[in-house]
């Protein structure tokens, strides 16, 4: 017996596959192995904005305003875990150092994840925005 959902499966994997299904579908995934940088303002005195940056096997880099280190995502369908492994001890103003804490807390809340366009929104008891590096 022939069931059109098995069917119909079977077509969108292989056009996922063969690379039939456009860029405006591939733009609402994760984006794998791309830089992102927090939508937000550099502190004062400073350049730098907190990055993350997730492979599609789930090894992230995160750089904050003043910390950097490795850790762990976990992306299924809508869903994200994100677990910050060690991160590098620098000396640092005062404010930065709070602001790495607050991100770091932030970042191990989020439960969700949706794509708009070039921004990443992370879901948790606080909103992340996130978007993609154009450099």
């Amino acid at each position: 017996m022939n069931r059109p959902g098995v069917v119909g499966v079977l077509v969108v994997v292989a056009a996922l596959g063969f690379g039939w299904i456009g860029p405006s579908l591939a733009q609402s995934g994760f984006p794998f192995d791309q830089e992102l940088l927090l939508d937000a303002k550099p502190m004062r005195n400073s350049k730098r904005v907190p990055s993350l940056e997730v492979t599609a096997d789930g090894q992230a880099m995160i750089d904050l305003w003043c910390k950097s280190g490795s850790g762990q995502v976990v992306v299924a369908a809508q869903t994200i875990t994100i677990i910050p492994g060690p991160m590098s001890e620098q000396s640092c103003a005062p404010e930065r150092a709070q602001g790495d804490d607050d991100m770091l807390a932030g970042l191990t809340q989020v439960t969700t994840w949706r794509r708009e366009g070039d921004v990443l929104v992370l879901i948790g008891p606080r909103v992340l925005r996130f978007r993609l590096a154009t450099n």
